[in-house]
């Protein structure tokens, strides 16, 4: 027996006679590498199953296959830009009826429920705003208003921090490019449930739309999850850090990290995790140029999208993950020209904070602070 499981290459498998296999057909189907990785993911979610998938939106797409034209969709209104312009760009194509509104208030999420609907899409924290969601709550709600399923995009956490299914969700998904790969060098999405009914018909799905992931990225996300605790603790402890060096800086207006106490919903993160991410938003004075300005200066955060990975990494979602979500509701949203998003990577807290200390003298120059 290999200590680390080996990558399984083969696209198809020999067969004893017709119709009689070993457990393995075709690796669009089932792929030794790729149920390593399920079965472990299903472990870190107290899932009776999980299924890979080639990105997180084809997890989302493959989800949305579940249901048929005319059924209804509740999205949070705060959501990755990607998942905001499946649901109203293809989804809709397809028959789909989505309504986004803001699923942290219950009140909201009651009234926006009709006979059709049939999916509630929640995300918590949310990106970029970092608004946090009483998973428990909403799933109560909703189970009591029929068949609906409820499915929470567990990325900005990890099952580290936020298990989902064992608040109520129906399903659990992630991008695990972000923090389940953690090296940002995989492009995967995740699913897992504890449903036998809904098991059933994604594994059927991910079969018969096949967007599956390679058996190499498997194995590398496999190998990524090894280190996932230490690397969430690093994160969380750099993170919080930075926040609270922001909070405290003249040159920034507004931070927002569930982790500090400031946050509107600092005591519903205590509640339903364990911790938080590395994942920040703030608003810089000022106003597009200073945003600009700071992020061309910074020399350890590399400017890019994506999050998660070992790397710190800055971006401006108006202009880059969210410039795909209409201009009104971004204005609605709080995503303005000012707003920062960072993702704390794992390098030295000391190093990190200098960074954000002399972007910032750049893009404010005329700002007295104090030493750090």
């Amino acid at each position: 027996m290999a200590v680390v499981p080996p990558i399984s290459l083969s696209t198809t498998f020999k067969q004893v006679t017709p119709g009689k296999h070993a457990g393995f057909e075709y690796s669009r189907s089932g792929n030794p590498t790729r149920n390593c990785l399920e079965k472990a993911v299903a472990a870190l979610d107290g899932a009776k199953y999980c299924m890979a998938f080639a990105s997180g939106l084809a997890t989302t797409m493959t989800i949305a296959h579940l249901l048929k034209s005319g059924d209804g969709i509740i999205c949070m209104n705060d959501v990755y830009g990607g998942t905001n312009r499946y649901f109203r760009s293809v989804g809709s194509e397809m028959g789909l009826q989505t309504c986004f509104i803001d699923c942290t208030s219950l009140k909201c999420l009651r009234e926006a429920i009709k006979p059709n609907t049939k999916l509630v899409w929640i995300e918590t924290p949310t990106n970029p705003m970092m608004n946090v969601t009483d998973i428990k709550a909403c799933a109560e709600l909703v189970h009591k208003r029929g068949d609906i399923i409820m499915v929470v995009d567990n990325t900005f956490m990890s099952p580290y921090f936020q298990r989902p299914l064992a608040l109520g969700a129906d399903i659990c998904m992630y991008s695990a490019t972000k923090y389940m790969n953690g090296h940002s060098d995989v492009v995967m999405g995740l699913a897992s449930t504890n449903r036998d009914d809904l098991y059933q018909k994604l594994k059927f799905l991910q079969n018969a739309i096949g967007a599956v992931p390679s058996p190499f990225d498997c194995f590398l996300c496999n190998r990524g999850l090894k280190t996932l605790s230490l690397r969430m603790r690093q994160h969380f402890k750099n993170g919080l850090a930075v926040a609270q060096f922001l909070e405290a800086d003249p040159r920034v207006e507004k931070v927002l990290f569930p982790g500090l106490p400031s946050h509107p919903q600092y005591k519903l993160t205590k509640q339903q995790c364990t911790g938080t991410s590395g994942m920040i938003s703030f608003l810089i004075k000022g106003n597009l140029e200073n945003a600009k300005i700071f992020l061309e200066n910074l020399k350890i955060f590399c400017l890019a999208e994506s999050l998660g990975g070992y790397e710190s990494l800055a971006e401006h979602p108006a202009i880059m993950t969210h410039a795909s979500v209409p201009v009104e509701e971004r204005k609605a949203l709080g995503i303005s020209d000012t707003l920062i998003r960072l993702s704390v990577g794992l390098e030295d807290v000391e190093d990190i904070i200098e960074d954000l200390h002399q972007a910032l003298k750049v893009a404010h120059p005329n700002v007295v602070t104090s030493p750090i």
